[in-house]
């Protein structure tokens, strides 16, 4: 093992026998394109080899930071030294940087194959540091190598290799899904995107309760849409994207997750301006839950759906048959709202704005719609929401607001 830093050389050797070996060095000037020169030979004797498990590849050939780092932008670790050790499988990796870097990580080990290692790695890129979560889901050592550029740069360069030793690996179950960006949490990227004051900056979330709502301040030409994935699947009746709604109020963006099941899921955070056709992705989060959360879905979301409108009552999207409902709902520009169901009921709107009335829900298998005009000549409704009506016990309506 091979640590270079601005003014010294330090090789450990681990023979892997007894017997004599031959330590040769060579070296060449940093900036030099030149072969390598022979510097020195040592002979070591090895009488009795250590019986540890073999070092991972490192193709680098060096450990620890590279030792022209600062030339890269970065100005420190939050490990010194070349071996960081994952006492539970688990490690943060925090570099302070002298000038916003993206990054990218590789992690390698003997029984990790390229998929599942994709999966122990997430990475946040903030203005003056980057962090990489691992997870070791295997006992023994592990290469982490680090790769930056600027902003601006074109090719990624190999910045530093630790080597991780994981004591007790964590449940597979447990690792990151699979799809991460190199923007995990907030930081540079959804500052470009004119985020501003996240409610988490921090990758991942963990929720007991089976809930959370993510917030940023957002300027009112930014709008944000958000999607929710989970690799395995085990028993959920309405698709993922029913458990995310994502409300714009004026100056503040709202992404509400509720999950149907436990595991460890990623909420993908997408945004546009008015400038803009198609939406770009900002950064992801990755929820973990093991409490056995089950929340209904949120209502279908149609494209009305807009800045400024607010679901306040029912917060979920399936109703009990045969119930009064009571609907309070925020609709900017709203000529008329009405909900259709077993019967057409018109909402009355009260004096801060809010659509508000009783709704029969009608039998099981029917859908409930939440319609608006949005002028007075127009006969048209426009449907905005629709919502499941359900038999058995009655779900938890909820309410905000």
């Amino acid at each position: 093992m091979m640590t270079v830093s601005e003014n010294n050389m330090t090789i450990k050797v681990t023979p892997p026998t007894e017997g004599l070996f031959d330590l040769t060095i060579f070296a060449r000037h940093t900036d030099s394109r030149d072969p390598y020169n022979w510097v020195c030979s040592y002979q070591i004797q090895c009488l009795e080899p250590h019986d540890g498990e073999k070092l991972p590849e490192n193709p680098f050939h060096f450990w620890g930071l590279h030792q022209k780092v600062r030339d890269f932008g970065i100005k420190e670790s939050s490990h010194k030294g070349e071996l960081l050790v994952a006492p539970q499988g688990t490690l943060l990796l925090t570099l302070q940087t002298s000038q916003p870097l993206l990054a990218t990580y590789e992690l390698v080990n003997k029984d990790l194959d390229g998929a599942l290692s994709k999966k122990c790695l997430a990475a946040q890129a903030e203005e003056e540091k980057l962090s990489c979560h691992v997870l070791c889901p295997f006992q023994g050592y592990y290469r982490l190598s680090v790769f930056v550029k600027d902003l601006g740069g074109s090719t990624f360069r190999n910045a530093a290799n630790f080597l991780i030793r994981c004591l007790r690996p964590v449940n597979q179950n447990e690792l990151f899904p699979s799809g991460l960006s190199m923007h995990c949490g907030s930081g540079i990227s959804s500052s470009d995107h004119g985020l501003s004051h996240p409610s988490h900056s921090a990758p991942i979330i963990t929720t007991k309760l089976g809930k959370c709502n993510i917030t940023f301040h957002t300027p009112a030409n930014i709008e944000v849409t958000a999607s929710l994935s989970k690799d395995k699947v085990i028993s959920i009746k309405y698709p993922l994207e029913r458990y995310v709604l994502v409300t714009h109020l004026r100056t503040k963006v709202s992404v509400c997750v509720v999950l149907p099941e436990s595991g460890v899921y990623k909420v993908g955070l997408f945004g546009k301006s008015k400038d803009h056709k198609d939406f770009a992705h900002i950064c992801d989060y990755v929820i973990r839950c093991f409490s056995d959360p089950s929340w209904p879905p949120f209502p279908r979301v149609y494209s009305l759906w807009r800045r400024g409108c607010v679901l306040l009552e029912p917060r979920t999207g399936v109703l009990q048959e045969q119930s009064w409902v009571r609907f309070r709902v925020k609709v900017p520009k709203a000529y008329q709202a009405v909900v259709l169901g077993q019967e057409k009921t018109v909402l009355q709107q009260t004096p801060n704005m809010v659509w508000e009335g009783d709704v029969f829900t009608g039998a099981a298998g029917m859908q409930v719609k939440l319609a608006a005009k949005f002028s007075q000549h127009c006969s048209s409704l426009e449907v905005i929401l629709a919502f499941e009506v359900e038999g058995g016990s009655p779900a938890s309506l909820g309410c905000s607001g």
